[in-house]
């Protein structure tokens, strides 16, 4: 079974759901309440046992290495005011991990982004985290699909959620045999069926892939978008083998698009300890009839 420390975060995309407010600041590091949204991709990989990260980026992204970097004036300014609190956890941030960073110089898609990734992970199994899926789990939804990964002897993982009918059209979507525990051994997907979906299951974006993807996606062609999918990847090596699904237990947003930030800015802070109890007690005056 190959071994299994790195976790790829492909951030290179320019967030145009998002503009004006991502003109100049990546998507990646837009706050859900006091973290940028990538840091909690970056904590779920470390608490599930990953600490090689690579970041695939592009111009205009350099906030994302700076914000995990030491800023010697700032540290600074905290400890000549006495500021012992702010100074620990910006500290702590800069301990957190040590990050690769490779530049996508032209978006092609997010399969043509995990490819970029090829010479810092070599021939090793490794993850992949979308930023824009955020989830709440316990144990984190990696650490879930890890049980899977060794169970089934080193076999390529992705994590599964249930959709509406009506939104298969905006994801890859599996079908399988559903086993005990939430597993599904896959046999076809589909990257954002039209009509007649195989399933309601769809990837969401959180996937354990072994280094043969990487030679699949350098003969990949263009898919949907004109863009290097994927899915159309992962499709290769199930037909190569064995490929596996788990529907994960936890909650997912997608902090890619505004209403699924909003819904994951109201839960991280009804659950932050310092301000749940406040803020709960704020949702409960608002008046939503008289509000247009």
């Amino acid at each position: 079974m190959k071994k299994l420390r790195s976790c790829v975060f492909p951030c290179a995309g320019f967030g145009t759901r998002f503009l004006p407010a991502t003109k100049v600041i990546p998507k990646e590091m837009l706050p859900l309440v006091d973290k940028p949204i990538i840091q909690y991709g970056f904590e779920e990989a470390l608490a599930s046992g990953l600490h090689k990260l690579v970041v695939i980026s592009s111009k205009g992204k350099d906030s994302i290495l700076d914000h995990f970097d030491h800023s010697f004036e700032l540290e600074q300014s905290l400890l000549g005011r006495g500021k012992k609190e702010m100074l620990d956890e910006v500290e702590k941030i800069s301990k957190l991990i040590d990050i690769i960073s490779v530049r996508q110089k032209v978006a092609l898609g997010l399969g043509h982004a995990v490819l970029m990734a090829r010479d810092a992970i070599g021939d090793e199994s490794f993850a992949v985290v979308l930023p824009d899926d955020v989830i709440f789990a316990e144990p984190p939804c990696l650490s879930q699909m890890f049980e899977v990964y060794r169970e089934t002897g080193g076999k390529p993982v992705v994590a599964l959620m249930e959709v509406p009918s009506e939104e298969t059209s905006r994801y890859g979507i599996v079908a399988g045999d559903v086993l005990e525990g939430g597993r599904v051994r896959i046999h076809d997907m589909i990257e954002k069926p039209e009509k007649n979906p195989p399933s309601n299951l769809a990837i969401i974006g959180r996937y354990i892939l072994p280094p043969e993807i990487f030679d699949i996606l350098s003969e990949t062609k263009s898919g949907a978008g004109g863009e290097i999918q994927l899915t159309d990847a992962l499709r290769t090596l199930m037909d190569a083998g064995e490929f596996y699904g788990l529907i994960f237990k936890g909650r997912r947003y997608d902090a890619g698009e505004k209403l699924g930030y909003l819904k994951a800015t109201v839960d991280y802070a009804l659950r932050d300890p310092a301000l749940g109890r406040e803020f709960a007690a704020y949702l409960k005056t608002i008046d939503l009839a008289n509000r247009g």
